[in-house]
């Protein structure tokens, strides 16, 4: 498995505000998406995943903003899992342009039980833990 994961995104007029800078909240929206085609890619989905009674949440989010995108720019969005427990995984996001760091992000992620809202154990599909990962105990 890469331990990094990466998807290109191109800035919308949907994504800006009216002066042509992506809205704040839309850096969110382009992380949401990253580990939703990193779940795609481990042949995954969000559907399959509720199907089977488990639902994934955002825990905690922290995000430094440092610099705007803007309308038509090319972007990259990464997501790497930093810890794996066995309720909850850490991932580093960031929105890039070229090298030029955008916007970053810590993203707590927890699994659920989609019928009763608490915490269960990872599904055995979504222990990815590689060798660069630390785990911790929930």
């Amino acid at each position: 498995m890469n331990d990094e994961f990466r998807l290109p995104v191109r800035v919308y007029m949907e994504d800006t505000d009216a002066g042509g800078i992506v809205y704040y909240v839309n850096y969110l929206k382009f992380m949401e998406r990253a580990r939703s085609e990193w779940l795609r890619d481990l042949g995954l989905d969000q559907q399959t995943l509720l199907d089977e009674g488990t639902q994934l949440v955002v825990y905690r989010m922290a995000c430094h903003y440092a610099k705007p995108a803007r309308l038509d720019e090319a972007l990259t969005v990464t997501a790497k899992i930093t810890q794996q427990g066995r309720c909850r995984m850490t991932f580093e996001q960031q929105v890039r342009r070229d090298e030029e760091l955008l916007c970053s992000a810590t993203v707590e992620i927890a699994c659920l039980n989609a019928a009763t809202l608490r915490p269960k154990a990872w599904p055995s599909s979504l222990n990815t833990t590689p060798s660069s990962i630390t785990t911790s105990i929930d």
